[in-house]
């Protein structure tokens, strides 16, 4: 049985990993399938991330990757693939993936989706999150494969980032206060001790 497994990949992570391994376990064939996501500014072109995903996924000798312009369900009836697989982190995810679910279920009622619930270690772990990481120069190498990470890190080297130092206009001196019948004070830098 074929599954596609869709999605921006934008950058791959290693909780995509973790779908695509366990995938390759319960079907003959897993068809990793890039869309595009109009309603995102990618980091990477579908050519980048398709070959990112071939690097990380050399191991896995029953899977594919493969980019669509189109509807999932139509991709999937295109390579008589039966099954749509997806991840689920938190509850969050569970509404949108349901909603999906339903919708492609009403376009092709012969295609299942399956659900995997991600690894505990991976359920905090989104591309976004990863490249808001790497913006701010924070380290991404335990969260994505390390020939991704280090794409990443070159992308931002290139992007100054938001945290990068500005000029600051200096603060004007404060005036000190007209003398006045107030007993004065030592001033921090004095010392009521004496050396010795």
């Amino acid at each position: 049985m074929i599954a596609i497994y869709p999605g921006s990949f934008d950058p791959i992570t290693l909780g995509h990993l973790d779908i695509i391994e366990r995938g390759c376990q319960l079907f003959d064939q897993v068809i990793v399938v890039l869309s595009r996501n109009p309603n995102k500014t990618p980091l990477f072109t579908v050519q980048q991330r398709m070959a990112h995903i071939r690097w990380s996924t050399q191991h896995l000798p029953n899977l594919e990757v493969d980019s669509f312009d189109g509807l999932t369900v139509t991709y999937a009836r295109l390579r008589q693939a039966k099954v749509l697989l997806r991840g689920l982190r938190a509850v969050s995810d569970f509404e949108l993936e349901l909603q999906m679910a339903h919708t492609n279920k009403t376009l092709s009622d012969d295609i299942e989706t399956v659900f995997l619930a991600t690894s505990t270690e991976y359920s905090f772990l989104s591309s976004s999150l990863v490249k808001e990481i790497a913006r701010f120069g924070g380290p991404i190498d335990h969260l994505v494969p390390q020939a991704v990470a280090l794409d990443i890190y070159k992308c931002y080297a290139k992007t100054p980032t938001a945290s990068a130092p500005t000029a600051v206009e200096p603060t004007p001196p404060v005036e000190p206060p007209a003398e006045s019948s107030v007993e004065r004070h030592p001033a921090p830098e004095e010392s009521i001790f004496s050396e010795s």
